[in-house]
């Protein structure tokens, strides 16, 4: 009876400086998962590298996976909240592409993996880039002006809303499910962060219900453990984003979501009331108070309907005023109303 054959690993995991210029001498593309101890590397895109794998072989397309904490190289990718996936060609970075993007992931590899063969075939020059993301300007979505560098990152046209993956959902592993529902959606995350949030903010977060029996319960939960703080934009649909968001998260008990709209987040992710899963605000001006308070170096102005006064939102108004990534400072006005928790 003949040996079995060997069979190769999809991902190499890469432990060592050695092992890390190993990796980068081999010759094509390397696609790099850059993980954190604490969760593993990324599940979700496994089978999207098996496919690829399938396709276009081994000789040219490598997939690797990295612990930031082992390799002095991945300092600066150190206590991040999402996947970052690296890709280098002839030992230099040539994309970069964070969250578990499945659709931009298969994109950004047949791009790479095309350009790498045009260089490799017709001696074309290799296009290298710089992670510009984790320059200190950047960190906590500061959005200040770099000579201008940084006016590609966050648009300056986009409405945005304030999402958060809370305690519960991040403490069974459904973070990356989420992140890339959201993205499916046809959402763009402007930033993603995990924080653990405190008895203060939380107190003032939810500072409308404070009367209610179930608040000391809400602010305990969302005190207990690392939450996922996202911004999000629209490009898809002709939903308004806070409309879009609350849509996609359903209902806020899951048993209701479970029953009316099954295929919501929190009907799949939620369990119980205030275990659900995920936050949205309730509407632009919810979300500005909301981001101003979470966000405090988050600059944005609204555009207000020009049948509307300056500083007043037409009541009724179809959809809400644009959150601006604009120059202009942060209006911190709060208003008390029921939210969507």
């Amino acid at each position: 009876m003949g040996s079995k054959k060997k069979e190769v690993a999809l991902q190499v995991n890469v432990s060592t400086q050695e092992l890390w210029e190993e990796m980068l001498c081999s010759k094509g593309l390397i696609v790099v998962d850059v993980y954190q101890g604490w969760c593993g590397p990324c599940k979700p895109v496994v089978s999207l590298f098996q496919k690829m794998r399938v396709e276009v072989g081994p000789d040219l397309l490598h997939f690797a996976s990295a612990e930031a904490d082992c390799l002095d190289v991945l300092e600066r990718y150190r206590g991040r909240c999402e996947p970052t996936f690296l890709f280098y060609a002839g030992g230099e970075l040539v994309a970069v592409v964070r969250g578990a993007n499945a659709p931009l992931l298969e994109k950004t590899i047949r791009e790479q993996l095309e350009a790498e063969k045009r260089v490799l075939a017709e001696g074309r020059e290799r296009r290298v880039i710089k992670d510009e993301a984790l320059s200190d300007e950047d960190e906590c979505f500061s959005h200040e002006k770099n000579d201008g560098d940084d006016e590609d990152l966050v648009s300056s046209e986009k409405a945005c809303t304030l999402a958060i993956i809370k305690p519960d959902a991040v403490v069974h592993g459904k973070t990356d499910e989420i992140i890339m529902k959201i993205q499916e959606a046809g959402f763009d995350i402007l930033t993603n962060e995990e924080r653990t949030m405190t008895e203060a903010e939380m107190r003032l977060f939810y500072q409308h219900r404070a009367g209610e029996d179930t608040f000391e319960k809400l602010v305990h939960h969302m005190c207990s453990g690392p939450s996922h703080l996202l911004i999000l934009t629209r490009t898809e649909g002709t939903d308004d984003v806070v409309t879009a968001w609350r849509t996609l998260m359903g209902p806020c008990d899951p048993h209701v979501a479970r029953r009316e709209q099954p295929d919501s987040l929190r009907a799949q992710y939620g369990t119980e009331m205030p275990f659900n899963a995920v936050h949205g605000s309730w509407d632009s001006e919810d979300a500005r108070r909301e981001l101003a308070l979470l966000f405090p170096s988050f600059r944005f102005s609204d555009q207000i309907p020009e049948s509307a006064p300056l500083g007043h939102e037409a009541e009724g108004a179809e959809g809400p005023g644009k959150m601006l990534c604009s120059p202009e400072d942060v209006d911190e006005a709060a208003r008390d109303q029921a939210d969507g928790i």
